[in-house]
């Protein structure tokens, strides 16, 4: 019977051009930010004896005289105009709720999606009616954010046919703090599957379709087989965006396929390994730092 073992290393030291670049001010809660009374007080701070102190624990980020401390574990909080992957939880009248990772459940209402077909109308009674058919308990949609309640809670809409239903893939649920805003978080890559970074902490990875279906309205999900070779690519794709979470780093398409490329000249199920993890995270790193110098 083959058994496989494994002895602990030394760490490797960063050098010291990573370490420079990518030093932050951290901070814990209770830890004074600032004595200056003439900065505003962001979210995570508060004003104790004419200091700012830090609520929560997370790297502290200035704009103008504005000083506010970005949480590292957070749930999600809602902004009009980002792109989310939620699941339906619940179908009531005339709308869905959905999870998506916030503190409250999001609501998509009916008159915020496309009918299927893409047809321009009110909502009748029959739409009602045949909401389930639409959407069920424990489908998974892509939505952008639509309005955000005084209470936290999320509005979503579907109205365009990038989003909607999402067949068949695999989501993988980080911290909504490790992925960087962009202009677009629905991404194709070159390596044969396609990945939606949702604002939320969902990222879902899928294989690239051979052609869009702009006449479903975005309710039909594809459930042909998935090759195996496909199957791989999103296995290792997973792997690898697990590995740049656990090493602290922010996601986006380029950290993601970076961090692919350097995992091929090991298996799938190895890069889940903490010295693998750290091997290929370190030279991801390296490739990013050299892109941006």
């Amino acid at each position: 019977m083959a058994m496989e073992m494994r002895l602990p290393v030394a760490r490797k030291p960063l050098s010291e051009s990573l370490g420079r670049d990518t030093k932050k001010h951290l901070v814990v809660p209770g830890d004074t930010i600032t004595t200056d009374t003439g900065f505003m007080r962001g979210h995570g701070t508060y004003m104790g004896e004419e200091k700012l102190i830090a609520s929560v624990a997370g790297s502290v980020e200035r704009v103008n005289k504005l000083i506010c401390v970005k949480a590292l574990n957070t749930r999600y909080n809602g902004e009009v105009g980002d792109i989310v992957v939620g699941r339906i939880t619940e179908v009531q009248q005339k709308r869905w709720k959905v999870e998506t990772n916030s503190r409250l459940d999001s609501v998509l209402l009916l008159s915020s999606m496309n009918l299927p077909g893409g047809e321009l109308r009110r909502r009748s009674a029959e739409d009602e009616l045949a909401m389930r058919g639409f959407l069920q308990e424990g489908d998974l949609i892509s939505a952008e954010v639509q309005a955000v309640f005084s209470d936290g809670a999320v509005s979503l809409h579907t109205r365009s046919l990038k989003y909607g239903k999402l067949g068949q893939g695999v989501l993988v649920q980080v911290s909504p703090s490790l992925v960087k805003r962009q202009k677009t978080h629905f991404h194709d890559l070159p390596c044969g599957a396609s990945v939606i970074l949702g604002n939320n902490g969902f990222i879902w990875i899928y294989p690239t379709p051979e052609h869009k279906d702009e006449d479903a309205g975005g309710f039909t999900a594809n459930l042909e087989p998935v090759s195996l070779a496909d199957r791989e690519v999103i296995s290792r794709l997973r792997n690898c965006v697990v590995s740049l979470v656990t090493q602290r780093m922010m996601l986006y398409d380029t950290s993601i396929l970076y961090c692919y490329e350097a995992s091929l000249s090991h298996q799938i199920k190895d890069i889940l390994k903490p010295e693998v993890m750290e091997e290929i995270v370190l030279e991801t790193r390296q490739r990013l730092l050299e892109q941006e110098g």
